[in-house]
């Protein structure tokens, strides 16, 4: 398993007009289910160490500032790289995601894309769609950067 850089500008997945109907907007849904579904992971985790840092004189306690990116690496990267190649939120608005060349995607781009989605949108906040208005396939920043690309579910 080894990181896939972003395509080249002439290199990419060939695909139907069907497979990026609506992306963008199933994409907004999608994310907003899967940040809903780790913050509750994230909020139970968080009474469980909360208790835990009782009985432990506080040592649980450590774990919980790193308690959301590390469960939102793991939820990204171990769904996305998964044999559904999607979040339960993706899956929900019948997208996937790939690596450009059509492959599963690994578990190390589907981190890195983690990592990149939550910095982007941290940063740029809305202004991370725009990067897949004008770019080809619909893709966003941090898809080119980790070498993805998402699409509907072929039928």
């Amino acid at each position: 398993m080894t990181y896939q850089p972003a395509d080249p500008p002439a290199s990419g997945l060939a695909l139907p007009e069907r497979a990026l109907e609506g992306v963008r907007k199933r994409r907004i849904f999608a994310i907003a289910f899967d940040l809903a579904f780790v913050s509750l992971i994230v909020a139970a985790l968080f009474v469980v160490l909360s208790v835990l840092g009782v009985v432990t004189f506080g040592l649980t306690w450590l774990l919980i500032p790193p308690l959301f990116p590390a469960v939102a690496l793991l939820y990204n990267g171990l769904t996305i790289s998964g044999p559904r190649r999607a979040t339960p939120g993706m899956r929900l608005m019948d997208l996937e995601m790939r690596l450009v060349d059509g492959g599963r995607t690994p578990f190390l781009n589907a981190a890195v894309h983690a990592v990149l989605f939550y910095l982007s949108w941290t940063i740029l906040t809305p202004f991370v769609l725009v990067v897949s208005l004008v770019s080809r396939n619909k893709r966003c920043l941090h898809d080119m950067l980790s070498g993805v690309v998402v699409t509907r579910r072929p039928d």
